[in-house]
């Protein structure tokens, strides 16, 4: 190598500004290794020219991103510099200096820690060897310490980016490394300079430290860096982090002596360990490090402390900084010492003496810092509050910490929270108490003590009880004594409570108190209420209690808590908000609870509060839909949160405890209303002859739900939580549970009408998933089936049609329920139980089952006495069963089906009391009602299903016994509200209705068979009795029902009555004999017993049930063909002389009319013509508009059934009264878009589809499956008849209404309507018998054509008239065939004329045809056309031109001259112009 040094010498040092990052350490390494190896390296080049300028300009600019790979390098490279070179020293090592201090100001040094730490601690280094090689040299020291060290603290200070990279710790280990070499050294010579460099050192950072400091406005961070650099300066490190991570170190080797090695330690270990905590160093480490410091340091930092503190406390005193005050917290944290207090009282007396207790007084004159505390620290507390005042906190605990011991402290506090310490300064004190164990070490016993303790719950109790109304201060006066209290429940310091136990439970019992009155406040008392603090103060409680065991007052609050969240906000009365919070809180203590150690469930009154509360709030029936759903929203996630627990066991125990017993629940189920027995009684799915009926609706409040309901919903949904996680019940509650919802859910299915809360509960139910496919697929209820079945067996009822219900909707199989019974004589002596349960298994059962049952059954109806044939295990019972197996068309044995009536004939003659014929219901017993009931019942079956003929005297005893059925029913109408009455009537209707369809569709085949004098006997004596009874009946009905509503129970007669009452002959109902009804003022020309009957029965079409109006409708149907002729037999009243002579369809239907039309304007009013309305049916808007449409029915067949002069004048009544346009546009909100029926869909295409127009309407009364399409055909069909009976009227709203209705009008007619009606004219004009004197008519169907030839002597006239496409709206076109003999003016007329009368009149074209006839008639005949219409006959009132004029003596018609008058405003004659008279 030295052999090439020439070459290798200026090929490394003259690359050292290389700053390539992969080349530059092995250079580095380089130089080193030459400047050691090579001697006569500086001899191959020239360093001062070449070397040190590159040198220089590297480390000026930081190194140039290599700084951490460089820096390390310089304290070696000028270690191994001959002095040679460096000469003049002074001038080398300042450059060398202050080239490094430069490359710290760069902005990438700043902003890189690592690299800052790097030219810092390369600063230091070179500083120290260059101080250790030149001491004694004054200018070179002073250089090093005041052109370098000091200007380089300065500059730091004022940079808070450079702190970061160590700067103090450097500074304090370069001082300790002084000041030991200096304390140990044995020359005088070297130690002395040392003194000097640090006395020096020390002058100077004091004028610059006082020189930040002594500002009003001192720059904030110059400030922070002085208290940063005094605080690591009273704490000296010896070795740094960074050195430590390197391989190799740099040290001196005389810098410490071996016996200083260990203090070394002492002193690093120190250092790591206040390193990372708060900026304020505890007080307790400043006298274990104080030890440590050199006394060359203690003097001096001691007197800069004073100066700077002294200086600080007067910038307070005198303009308040704040800046200061900070600044001489934190210098008081870092020195607290009594010569320190002492120094800032000054000569200050103490002086507050009197309000103060002797021990403090004394404590004040033996401390100064109690003394400052007193007559300082209070005041500037006191203040204002500020933002942020925790360093005045410090400087309490600054003042506590020169106390002698804690009992001192303890005084001192007591002391000044009684009086002196705001509340937020207590907060505060106690904060830094659980921040620091130093701190809280020092105040321990005061934070124990009894004073803090009932202060606080003094606290507490103004804070839940605070007088809202009187509420002045600001919501933070509450916040932070909120937070104080929040603090002293939730920190927790080894596992023990900040303040005395006793007091953390005085608090909690005033929370919960509070709580527990929050139900009591309004919603808007709430908002500003206590209850969200509390709600905080408990989470964070709870948060913070994992260690600690929960105490009771605790669990007491957590159930409260619980409870508020589980009920509905109309009760608690709370905001969203808190509900929330307070979810949250408690879902945080039972999270707590569960992780407790031990027999948890046992252990917390909690859990076994909340279940007992849980149990209490379902069986209390108080619960609404909202109410229930809120508790089952927060018992699945008080659920949810026991699944965390460690005890599997815990869930299956506190659903356990929920549990209702057996007693409770047969308690429930009996509470719950008996109207869900009404459907099952009337569909003869069960039996009953005893009364059960107590509790209804009505009686109860509509809004809350039956316990019953509530219980299995809340035990429905603990199961499915628990299910999903597969934890296992015991004691078979699974099932019971299932069984309890079946129950439920089948009471509410069987609900006739149920209220709207109890399908809302049910909708819950769904969307909750609580279903029992759901709860049987996630469990083993393979005990199920038996459970139920064996509770069927045993009450019957409900019970008996879950297990039909399970089977209907295939969750069970007919086979797997046969397999709970072996014999069917298990199922005898009958019980009510085993009843129902046969009943209901009926429809399942196979022939062969159902044949041995009624082999059972059989013997026991031949028993003799009147106990037997009345008792469940007797006739009634028996029969029973017989009519559930005949009902389902299962017996087709003629000679048994015989053999049973003839036993109830020899009933009849043995115990004829038994048979209820002609009595009063008051005083007869269930019993008998019973088997009367099953007696009918089997009556009406055996009519039905029974094929082989009847004996006279089997005749004789069915319809006698009806008749006198039916007589007792309408003599005991007012007992209609007894169920069981309301059945008997219901079957006995029924049997009528039985007969009375049996006999109106007798054909000569059925007649044969009958007896010979049946049928006119039916006719003159049964079929009269049955409708003179029912027709009075019906009117009483009607009149004294309040509950119109057709599904309820107590209309549920009505349905078989108004079925029969549909079969009334017109000549009976003509002939029946109502009390007197009539209307004054009512014009009308019907005889008074017609007028009476309309009058009765009309008003029944507003009555809002189905079968009422549905009969009335039948009963009216028959009459309105009769009405018109006493209306034309008047005719000759409504002659020419009036104007435009109106005449009003039946006065009684009229009024009516203009009654539903107020009905209908408030249910169909505010729709779009055009927009269909859907009505749901039964609803009372059903009836509203079934009535109306039936009306229009009538109208229509009573108009239908008037000449064409009366239809005239009843088509100019409805015009004047606008009801038909009404009527219209109605009809297009009513009509379905599509009127095709739904089942043609499947049919051959190339066939027309059947429609609601193609297809007679069939309203039938007991069908109820078909009732969403009754309103859409019942429309479609008025909308028919109305353009088939008054095509006219429709054409002319038509062309009148505006375009959209219109166009709609036009495309529905044409694609749905006129299609029928054409086809129906021209087949009508094809099947007419109707002859014309001199004039044929022809039709042809595939061309819309009806060719007229009218032939008078020689005269021949062909007329084709021509459909629309849109018939009837569109023009009809008539068009000239052969005209022979006649003037092409008159032959215009003519046409003309046919054209008005089809376009103007309400009748087919035969009766256009007719008319136009009679006219050409007349014209032959020599009468002259009217000169207004150019037509003999008036084309709407078809009257003959009578009025002549005086002068011309030309005839006019009188509504021709009206029409004229009124549109000229003149009274003369049209020709003449003469005056008319």
């Amino acid at each position: 190598m030295k052999e090439e040094a020439s070459k290798v010498s200026p090929s490394v040092l003259l690359s050292i500004d290389d700053s390539d990052p992969i080349v530059c350490p092995a250079l580095w390494e380089a130089v080193l290794y030459i400047l050691t190896t090579i001697e006569d390296c500086w001899l191959h080049v020239n360093a001062k020219k070449s070397v040190f300028p590159k040198l220089s300009a590297v480390i000026r600019e930081g190194g140039r991103g290599l700084a951490t790979v460089i820096y390390p390098y310089l304290l070696p490279f000028i270690s191994k510099l001959p002095q040679t070179i460096t000469d003049p020293k002074l001038d080398f090592f300042k450059n060398f200096l202050t080239s490094v201090v430069a490359g710290l100001s760069t902005e990438r040094i700043k902003t890189s820690f690592s690299e800052c730490s790097a030219v810092i601690s390369a600063f230091f280094e070179c500083l120290r060897f260059i101080m250790q090689q030149n001491l004694g040299e004054e200018e070179i020291e002073e250089m090093l310490v005041n052109d370098q060290l000091i200007p380089f603290i300065d500059a730091v200070l004022k940079d808070p980016r450079l702190q970061d990279g160590q700067l103090f710790n450097h500074l304090a280990e370069t001082l300790s490394s002084w000041e030991t070499k200096a304390n140990v050294e044995k020359d005088d010579k070297t130690a002395h300079s040392l003194d000097k460099v640090l006395l020096n050192f020390w002058e100077r950072l004091s004028e610059i430290c006082v020189e930040k400091i002594n500002e009003p406005e001192a720059d904030v961070k110059s400030v922070s860096g002085v208290s940063n650099l005094l605080q690591v300066l009273q704490k000296p490190k010896s070795s740094l982090k960074s050195n430590k991570k390197k391989v190799g170190k740099v040290r001196f080797t005389d810098e410490l002596p071996e016996s200083n090695k260990e203090n070394e330690k002492c002193v690093s270990s120190e250092g790591e360990n206040s390193e990372g905590s708060e900026l304020m160093t505890e007080p307790s480490l400043t006298h274990n490090c104080s030890d440590l410091i050199s006394p060359l340091r203690k003097k001096p930092l001691e007197d800069l402390v004073c100066k700077l503190a002294m200086m600080s406390f007067n910038y307070v005193n005198e303009q308040k900084s704040e800046q200061h005050l900070r600044f001489l917290s934190t210098l008081l944290s870092s020195f607290s010492s009594t010569q320190v207090f002492k120094m800032l009282l000054g000569d200050e007396k103490w002086s507050i003496v009197k309000a103060k207790p002797l021990e403090i007084a004394r404590l004040a004159q033996k401390n100064p810092a109690v003394r400052f505390l007193y007559q300082k620290l209070i005041g500037w507390l006191n203040e204002d509050p500020r933002k942020e005042a925790g360093f005045l906190v410090d400087i309490l605990y600054s003042a506590l910490h020169c106390c002698d011991n804690n009992m001192e402290r303890k005084y001192v506090l007591d002391d000044l929270i009684e009086g002196d310490l705001k509340w937020n300064s207590i907060l505060q004190v106690i904060e830094k108490a659980c921040s620091s164990s130093d701190k809280h070490a020092l105040v321990t016993p005061w934070l124990k003590g009894e004073i803090v303790g009932e202060k606080l719950v003094t606290l507490a109790d103004h804070l839940c009880n605070k007088d809202l109304e009187s509420s002045v201060s600001s919501e933070s006066y509450f916040s932070e004594r909120w937070a104080l209290l929040s603090l002293v429940l939730s920190q927790h310091i080894k596992n023990d409570y900040l303040i005395g136990e006793v007091y953390v439970e005085r608090i909690i019992v005033k929370l919960h108190e509070t709580l527990s009155k929050a139900k009591e406040l309004s919603e808007a008392e709430n908002n500003d209420s206590s209850v969200s603090f509390i709600c905080d103060v408990a989470y964070n409680y709870f948060s913070s209690a994992k260690g600690c065991l929960l105490m009771p007052s605790s669990e007491d609050l957590l159930l409260t808590l619980f409870q508020l969240c589980a009920q509905s906000k109309e009760k608690t009365h709370l905001p969203d908000f808190l509900i929330c919070k307070l979810k949250n809180t408690w879902l945080c203590g039972v999270n707590l609870l569960i992780h407790q150690t031990g027999n948890t469930y046992k252990q917390s009154t909690f859990l076994c509060l909340s279940a007992l509360w849980l149990k209490n709030q379902v069986q209390s029936s108080s619960l609404d839909i909202k109410s229930l759903q809120v508790l089952l929203s927060a018992v699945d996630d008080l659920l949810n949160t026991l699944l965390e627990s460690d005890d599997t066991n815990l869930l299956g125990v506190y659903i356990g405890s929920v549990m209702p017993s057996n007693s409770e629940w047969e308690k429930m189920r009996q509470s719950l209303p008996m109207q869900w027995l009404h459907r099952p009684l009337l569909e003869g799915r069960l039996s009953l002859n005893y009364e059960c009926f107590k509790t209804d609706f009505k009686e109860q409040d509509t809004k809350k739900l039956p316990s019953h309901l509530c219980t299995s919903a809340l035990l429905s949904k603990m199961i499915l939580v628990a299910l999903k996680k597969e934890i296992v019940l015991e004691n078979n509650e699974l099932e019971k549970i299932i069984a309890e919802l079946l129950y439920s859910l089948q009471w509410y299915e069987e609900l006739d009408n149920p209220p709207i809360f109890l399908t809302g509960f049910c909708e819950m139910l769904q969307k909750m998933n609580i279903t029992y496919d759901n709860l049987c697929g996630l469990g083993n209820t393979s005990g199920l089936l038996q459970l139920l079945f064996n509770r069927s067996m045993e009450n019957g009822t409900l019970w008996s049609l879950i297990i039909a219900k399970l089977i209907l909707s295939r969750s069970v199989s007919s086979d797997e329920v046969k397999r709970h019974y072996r014999r069917k004589e298990g199922f005898f002596p009958l019980t009510e139980g085993n009843m129902h349960t046969i009943q209901s298994l009926c429809p399942f059962l196979s022939k062969e089952d159902k044949k041995e049952f009624i082999a059972q059954c059989i013997p026991p109806l031949l028993a003799w006495t009147k106990e037997d044939l009345c008792s469940t295990n007797g006739g009634f019972g028996h029969l029973a069963i017989f009519n559930s197996c005949l009902q389902t068309r299962s017996i087709d044995d003629g000679e048994l089906l015989h053999g049973i009536l003839k036993i109830l004939i020899s009933w009849k003659k043995d115990h004829e009391d038994i048979f209820l014929f002609s009595c009063n219901l008051s005083e007869v017993s269930p019993e008998i009602l019973g088997v009367n009931i099953e007696i009918i019942r089997f009556l009406s079956l055996f009519l039905k299903y029974c094929s082989s003929p009847l004996a006279e005297s089997e005749w004789d005893f069915i319809m006698c016994s009806m008749l006198a059925w039916l007589e007792t029913t309408s003599e005991n109408h007012a007992l209609y509200s007894v169920p069981l009455i309301q059945l008997f009537a219901c079957v006995s209707c029924g049997l009528a209705c039985e007969l009375s369809a049996f006999f109106d569709s007798a054909t000569l085949d059925t007649i044969g068979n009958l007896p010979v004098n049946l049928i006119s006997e039916w006719k003159e004596f049964f079929s009269q009795g049955i409708h003179s009874l029912l027709l009075p009946l019906l009117v009483t009905v009607t009149e004294e029902s309040e509950d119109t509503s057709e599904t309820s129970f107590q209309n549920a007669m009505l349905k078989p009555m108004c079925e029969t009452l549909t079969y009334i002959p017109k000549d009976q109902l003509l002939s029946q004999k109502l009390p007197s009804r009539l209307v004054a003022g009512q014009k009308t020309n019907l005889p008074e017993y017609l007028q009476t009957l309309l009058n009765t029965l009309a008003p029944l079409l507003l009555y809002r049930a189905r079968p009422v109006q549905i009969a009335v409708y039948h009963m009216l149907y028959k009459l309105m063909p009769e009405l018109p002729q006493y209306d034309q037999d008047n005719l000759k009243s409504y002659g020419d002389e009036e104007e435009e002579p109106a005449l009003s369809p039946p006065a009684a239907l009229m009024s009516l009319l203009r009654t539903q039309e107020d009905l209908l304007e408030n249910v169909l009013g505010c729709i779009p013509v055009g927009q269909i309305v859907t009505i749901k049916p039964l609803s009372e808007d059903f009836c509203f508009v079934l009535g109306y449409l039936l009306t229009w029915k009538l109208i229509l067949t009573f108009f239908k059934a008037a000449s064409s002069q009366l239809r005239a004048l009843y088509s100019m009544y409805l015009r004047k009264t606008k009801s038909l346009n009404k009527l219209l546009y109605h009809l297009f909100r009513l009509m379905p878009e599509n009127p095709t029926y739904a089942e043609t869909a499947i049919e051959l295409s190339n066939k027309d589809p059947k429609t609601f127009f193609t297809e007679e309407l069939q309203l039938s009364i007991r069908e109820t499956a078909t009732l969403p399409y009754h309103i859409p055909h019942l429309a479609c069909s008025v909308y028919h008849m109305t353009l088939k009976d008054l095509p006219a009227m429709v054409r002319l709203w038509w062309n009148s209404s505006e375009k959209r209705v219109f166009n709609i009008v036009d495309r529905f007619t044409s694609k749905y309507v006129s299609n029928v009606l054409s086809f129906q004219e021209i087949s009508s004009v094809q099947t007419s018998t109707q002859l014309f004197n001199g004039m044929t008519v022809k039709a042809r169907a595939t061309t819309r054509e009806v060719m007229a030839t009218y032939t008078i002597e020689d005269i021949v006239i062909e007329l084709i008239i021509q459909l629309p496409s849109n018939y009837p709206l569109g023009s009809i076109t008539v068009e000239s065939g052969k005209r022979v003999g006649v003037a092409v003016q008159q032959w215009r007329n003519w046409m003309l004329q046919l054209s008005t009368y089809l376009t103007h009149q309400n009748g087919s074209i035969m009766e256009g045809l007719a008319l136009w006839k009679n006219n050409v008639d007349k014209r032959f005949e020599g009468v002259e056309d009217c000169m207004i219409c150019f037509s003999v006959i008036h084309g709407f009132n078809y009257s003959l031109p009578k009025k002549a004029c005086r002068t011309c003596k030309k005839k006019f018609h009188s509504a021709c001259l009206y029409k004229w008058f009124t549109s000229s405003n003149k009274s003369t004659c049209p020709l003449c112009r003469e005056t008319f008279f």
